[in-house]
């Protein structure tokens, strides 16, 4: 999303809202491997009988929280997700609820397995990533003018429940059934 001159109260608003669904992406507890392979160095110096040398233990102890470190940071900027009612951020991507149009259903095939996929699995995932991150599921959105994109979470059914009636309640007008709304796009990729 880009800012434009008199979106600061926008922007504020955004980031001020309760947050409906949140992942952090990566844990900082990953950070003690490091005195755990400090810990294991010394034991290993302990039952060898060559003595304890600190040294080595300090070493490792550096250089496994350090390269965690780098990579748990990472993981906390690159594929963490964030909910409010109105805004979607996915890593360093925001995109605002009301450029949603509609939240697929879970899809009927896995990209794996080699049968049609619907047209939103073949569509660019949300953030600056180059697909979905391992470990998380794609989930499918229909965009303003006609565009695609994947929304990911480790917990998809629960973003996907806390996005989902966001989305309907803006596009869905009264009276109308949830199938009848824009059923006509969920077919195959072309």
């Amino acid at each position: 999303m880009t800012a434009r001159p008199g979106d600061n109260q926008k922007m504020a608003s955004v980031d001020d809202s309760k947050p409906l669904f949140a992942e952090s992406g990566g844990s900082w507890l990953w950070l003690l491997a490091g005195p755990a392979a400090a810990a294991s160095m010394i034991l290993i110096e302990l039952w060898s009988g060559a003595g304890i040398g600190l040294l080595v233990p300090a070493i490792f102890l550096v250089m496994v929280s350090a390269f965690l470190g780098i990579q748990v940071k990472a993981a906390r900027i690159h594929t963490s997700v964030e909910l409010t009612e109105d805004a979607l951020r996915q890593g360093t991507e925001t995109i605002l609820v009301r450029e949603i149009v509609k939240v697929y259903p879970e899809p009927e095939n896995h990209e794996a397995s080699g049968k049609d996929l619907a047209r939103w699995q073949s569509a660019r995932a949300l953030g600056e990533l180059a697909g979905v991150p391992r470990g998380r599921i794609g989930i499918g959105l229909k965009l303003t003018g006609g565009r695609y994109a994947q929304a990911w979470a480790r917990r998809h059914r629960q973003l996907r429940a806390a996005l989902t009636p966001l989305v309907q309640e803006r596009v869905q007008p009264p009276g109308t059934a949830v199938d009848d709304v824009d059923s006509d796009d969920d077919g195959p990729a072309l």
